[in-house]
């Protein structure tokens, strides 16, 4: 808050997730209804941003949207977040056999492309939103039990935590009250900074027809619907798109400023 030349990225941030809460009661319009009278119409008075193929106003779509692609974002982050710490606090701290099998575990993850992984996985489970945020959660944990793994093995070599111990503290004890509290500040720039990345890759998905069904207004979706309309019909797939980019832009804008408050 004391740097200013942050304050408009945390703004827009704080709208769009007003908009993702309130849903589909800030869409102008139902974002399923069709009325294929309306097909096609290009951006203008009550459809600001036009009407797609099935006549349905792009606006009340993108908007919707909103909540799907910040929800997804905070589903696979938490999922990852808490795997990925988990496991990288039990390997850090005990070491011995359960890290290698826990680091060799993790590297059998890290070997393959993400996103490839994740469609293999998405496509295993079959196509849906939740089975495609099942799948990018399983490429992420890895990622995040390195980091915390690291941070443990750095922390461990304090004396406060020998100390703990000596004193007769428990294993959980010391992970918990010791050891977890001094890597929140890591991980929390982790979690902000990969806001953006978690949403193109869910898109991405949805694009490819393994993430969002149609008729749901997921933005990756939305996109991958437009396409072969886009020398005609340029609007049904620019809005979602230029609302991927913008949210991506906002929230790795918010996450550098909260890296570089959290490393001062």
């Amino acid at each position: 808050m004391r740097k200013p030349a942050s304050w408009p990225g945390l703004v827009i941030a704080i709208i769009v997730i007003l908009i993702a809460l309130t849903g589909n009661l800030a869409a102008p319009q139902d974002p399923l209804e069709v009325n294929t009278a309306n097909r096609f119409l290009p951006p203008q008075g009550q459809n600001i941003f036009g009407t797609d193929n099935l006549g349905r106003d792009v606006a009340s779509r993108t908007i919707a949207g909103t909540r799907l692609a910040l929800q997804s974002c905070l589903v696979i982050l938490c999922s990852a977040t808490l795997v990925g710490t988990t496991v990288g606090l039990i390997s850090g701290y005990y070491g011995g056999a359960v890290d290698e099998v826990l680091m060799r575990t993790a590297d059998v993850f890290i070997a393959f492309p993400g996103l490839v992984l994740a469609l293999a996985i998405a496509a295993a489970l079959g196509p849906n939103l939740t089975n495609a945020m099942i799948a990018i959660s399983a490429v992420w944990w890895p990622s995040y039990a390195r980091l915390v793994r690291g941070q443990v093995l750095q922390i461990k070599q304090n004396a406060y935590i020998d100390a703990t111990i000596s004193l007769g503290s428990s294993n959980a004890r010391v992970i918990f009250s010791h050891v977890l509290p001094n890597i929140l500040t890591p991980l929390l720039i982790q979690i902000t900074s990969d806001i953006g990345p978690a949403l193109v890759t869910t898109s991405s998905l949805s694009f490819i027809g393994m993430g969002a069904q149609p008729p749901t207004p997921e933005w990756g979706s939305m996109v991958s619907q437009g396409r072969k309309y886009i020398l005609d019909y340029w609007w049904i797939s620019t809005f979602p798109g230029a609302a991927i980019l913008v949210t991506v832009l906002i929230f790795n804008s918010v996450g550098e400023s909260i890296r570089k408050a959290l490393a001062a």
